[in-house]
């Protein structure tokens, strides 16, 4: 009855769905796993920036890599800036997207640690090859507010590359600027937010905390498409069989309908029937049979 399905095509058929149904299945789980992700880390976020601002050294160490509870919290320094370690990080964008520098200075504080501040972007040249003209930061002691971020390394997708021109770095890692300061630096870094200079460099954005993204509709679409593999290989099932039922119908209904194999004589060359034979003429009465001929 379903003897087709043992065909090579139905066979292979068959197992390309098989195969496909566990994938999407997975796909769909992935999916799910980064919108969690996504929606635990943007509580993060949030939870981190309306927490209270507290001093830098109650969320980082000398050496240490920034707790993940601790990353985006505000954190306060006072302290001066150290101008003379200031380096620039390359293919950075700004706000709006614009190619340029961000500013890295170290920042000095009063008990003689330091931490790397983020000063905010300023425009690149069309090569990228000399140092930008950067505003000074305020002289003197200060006071300052940034977000606590965690160092750059190359697996966050920024690869450090060699030969680059003085002053300018592709990651922002505390251990390799404190290898080049010659002191230890607070793990991590902050992105300055006050006070914000008047013009250049410009300050970075809050992160943004509200999206999730797409991935829920991702995940929905994957186990969908894994739902209509199986209804998809029925139908075409269905319709295989039901192709094959009519068209044995047909060839069984086809004999009946048609008579004779041979089919029927075309009335126009169908043979005429003999006509019957004139019945020989009988002798008068009266009349002699010629005699025989002698020989």
């Amino acid at each position: 009855m379903y003897r087709f399905l043992l065909t090579r095509q139905w066979v292979i058929l068959t197992l390309v769905g098989l195969v496909l149904i566990p994938v999407m299945i997975e796909l769909g789980f992935w999916q799910l796993h980064r919108h969690e992700q996504r929606v635990a880390r943007n509580n993060r976020i949030e939870r981190s920036l309306t927490h209270p601002p507290v001093p830098v050294t109650e969320l980082t160490a000398p050496g240490r890599e920034v707790p993940g509870d601790n990353v985006w919290r505000r954190g306060t320094a006072r302290g001066r800036y150290d101008v003379k370690g200031e380096v620039v990080a390359r293919l950075r964008t700004d706000n709006s997207g614009k190619s340029g520098y961000m500013v890295i200075t170290p920042f000095v504080l009063e008990d003689g640690k330091a931490i790397l501040v983020n000063r905010g972007w300023v425009p690149a040249d069309a090569g990228q090859r000399e140092f930008p003209q950067v505003p000074a930061p305020p002289s003197g002691t200060i006071d300052l507010v940034g977000r606590l971020r965690a160092d750059e390394d190359p697996g966050s997708g920024i690869r450090d590359t060699k030969g680059l021109p003085p002053r300018m770095i592709m990651i922002i890692n505390s251990r390799r600027q404190g290898e080049q300061l010659h002191r230890p630096l607070l793990g991590g870094y902050l992105e300055l937010i006050s006070p914000a200079p008047a013009g250049q460099p410009q300050t970075i954005d809050d992160p943004d905390h509200s999206s999730i993204g797409n991935h829920m509709a991702y995940t929905v679409q994957w186990w969908l498409f894994s739902a209509f593999v199986p209804v998809g290989w029925v139908i075409l099932v269905r319709r295989e069989r039901r192709d094959q039922v009519a068209a044995a119908a047909a060839a069984a209904a086809a004999p009946k309908d048609a008579g004779d194999p041979a089919g029927p004589a075309d009335p126009t060359t169908a043979a005429k029937p003999e006509p019957e034979p004139k019945p020989e003429p009988q002798p008068k009465a009266g009349a002699t049979a010629a005699p025989p001929a002698s020989d």
